[in-house]
């Protein structure tokens, strides 16, 4: 497994897009050099952590340029705004990429939140850091 990359920041409002694609994510700002792609990640909110889908990259799908960091927290129903989360990379999924239409986008994500949660099914790893997290 490759070496986690983490990053701390606080919940900002976007564009709301994720949410209007049946996929709202976290934001929060990239305060170091992350490689551009779709990740398997964990984040951590009050010191519970949950499974994630996370983009790192621009979207260049709907014309945009700004480095972004953005999470979908699979099985999560809250509103966050505020908050400080950790995002913590675990595995890259796929390379970020411009899609020919909003429906390919909404397509690709689909998969995107299958493999993390295949990921995580397979590694097994999550149960193990609730598990550690729960103790400290």
């Amino acid at each position: 497994m490759q070496t986690p990359i983490e990053i701390t920041g606080i919940v900002r409002k976007g564009k709301g897009r994720g949410k209007d694609l049946g996929f709202p994510t976290t934001n929060i700002l990239l305060n170091r050099s992350v490689p551009e792609g779709v990740y398997a990640s964990i984040v951590t909110i009050d010191n519970h952590t949950y499974r994630a889908a996370s983009f790192v990259g621009r979207a260049e799908t709907f014309g945009e340029n700004q480095l972004q960091l953005e999470s979908y927290i699979l099985d999560f129903n809250r509103d966050i705004y505020g908050t400080v989360i950790t995002v913590k990379l675990l595995r890259k999924l796929r390379e970020s990429k411009k899609f020919p239409s909003v429906q390919s986008l909404i397509t690709a994500i689909g998969k995107d939140v299958s493999r993390t949660a295949e990921f995580f099914s397979n590694t097994g790893l999550l149960p193990a850091l609730q598990h550690s997290m729960s103790l400290s």
